[in-house]
């Protein structure tokens, strides 16, 4: 498939909008397989409903090498095009001294060409030495073009783009104008997600292809095409795993609505993969579907607090079933839906009350990587993660926990995870596809 990256030269540069108008007009001429780089489930949820199929995350810290290169390849069966956004900066990371967890480990791991998107506002001949700079840091890193964003005038465009290219020795493929009908709705977690933006605003499609119609007109798609790669990514184990579908031996039900939608686009083929047929239902909307585990993914149920409250029924078949043994795993949002109470800006809502704690919004901003070790069914299992939340949960002083962090804060002081019978609920993100030895011993062990 003909590949390419898409970075930023910082947060907030416009790389997620771009990319998406990118994906959304190269979806016309065939079957756009998306990547997002680093650990994030909201603009894969975008770069996923404009594909049309699900986006997978590449993440050098979290991932081994051998998991990045059969999620690559996994998602780029029968795919024409391949388009990677970045992560904040292109250089950004776990660190100040390597690139581990960066857009540019993932354009260097994959022979990517990268085409920057630059925050060009107020700048003209200088962004020639943002540029030149970008290239110098790490001559490893291609830099095929420039996409400048934010410009005003005729002549900023002509300034910007003249310096580039002789400065630089690199095209500029086109440059967006500052214009409000680029924004897309954001919240303290990022962007809205899709499926809520989807499912509650009507005009939520003609949004993106109002989108996608300025940056056709903006940039020259062909001199992207062009500049992308033919890459042909090799299958192995991972892959291989992922593609696997042994006749499921019980069911997964996953939690997936408005409040909770924050998964891995490989979640369903790791639980597949482990033996279970996956079934959705909606905390807010549904009653309880009978199944052999339960999945609560993150979210937003601070915004659905009441909602989730008043569907009492469920919380009671939640907490019925983990008291009886279920498997249960939920993260972040999962996490404060399984509590005895959400409390939002004073208000006190009723949750499912299966973890001995009090959730409380807002609290400390936790955002970054974490490492750790669980401890399930006797064994100890290193992991990998990301926590990013803006609440906190009071446990009980007897709580028990089945994660500790070596980085990070998870619920309090390195402790996460939190145990009830075989329900294990933390603020852990886990890809899956980095973590199914701890999936199977939640779903498929012989309880916790």
């Amino acid at each position: 498939m003909k590949s390419f990256l898409v970075s930023g030269d910082r947060s907030g540069a416009g790389k997620t909008t771009i990319t998406l108008a990118l994906c959304s007009i190269l979806a016309k001429e065939g079957t756009v397989q998306a990547y997002k780089t680093a650990m994030d489930y909201i603009d894969t949820s975008y770069l996923s409903g404009v594909t049309k199929r699900p986006a997978y995350n590449l993440d050098s810290f979290v991932q081994s090498d051998e998991e990045m290169e059969g999620l690559f390849a996994y998602g780029a069966s029968d795919a024409d095009f391949g388009v990677v956004e970045g992560v904040r900066g292109l250089y950004e990371g776990r660190d100040a001294f390597s690139d581990a967890g960066s857009t540019a480990s993932i354009a260097k791991r994959f022979n990517l060409p990268v085409i920057l998107v630059l925050n060009a506002r107020s700048i003209t001949r200088s962004a020639a030495a943002v540029v030149l700079g970008f290239q110098k840091f790490d001559p490893e890193v291609s830099i095929a073009g420039v996409i400048l964003n934010n410009v005003g005038s005729k002549r900023h465009v002509e300034k910007a783009s003249s310096a580039i290219e002789h400065y630089c020795g690199i095209p500029v493929f086109g440059a967006v104008p500052r214009d409000s009908a680029m924004e897309l709705c954001g919240r303290h977690l990022g962007l809205v997600p899709f499926y809520e933006k989807s499912a509650g605003d009507s005009g939520f499609s003609g949004k993106i292809d109002e989108i996608a119609g300025i940056v056709s007109e903006c940039i020259d798609i062909d001199a992207v095409k062009a500049a992308a790669r033919e890459v042909a990514p090799k299958q192995n184990s991972v892959s291989e795993r992922l593609s696997s579908r042994p006749k499921p031996s019980g069911k997964v039900a996953v939690a997936y609505d408005e409040a909770f939608n924050f998964y891995y686009g490989e979640t369903d083929a790791v639980i597949s993969s482990l033996g279970y047929a996956v079934e959705y239902f909606s905390p807010i909307h549904d009653s309880l579907p009978d199944a052999d585990g339960y999945l609560f993914g993150g979210g937003y149920p601070e915004i659905f607090a009441s909602k989730l409250s008043e569907n009492a029924s469920i919380m009671e078949d939640i907490a019925c079933a983990a008291k009886y043994g279920s498997a249960i795993y939920a993260e972040c949002g999962g996490l404060m839906y399984l509590t005895r109470s959400l409390s939002v800006s004073g208000n006190r809502y009723p949750m499912c009350g299966v973890i001995p704690g009090e959730c409380i919004m807002p609290a400390v901003k936790r955002l970054g990587y974490v490492t750790g070790e669980a401890y399930l069914n006797g064994k100890t299992l290193p992991f990998a993660g990301h926590e990013f939340h803006y609440s906190g949960v009071c446990m009980d002083d007897n709580a028990d926990y089945a994660f500790r962090l070596s980085r990070g804060e998870g619920i309090c002081g390195g402790k996460d995870g939190a145990v009830f019978k075989n329900t294990i609920a933390g603020y852990t993100h886990l890809m899956p596809v980095s973590s199914q030895d701890i999936y199977r011993e939640i779903f498929a062990g012989d309880g916790l």
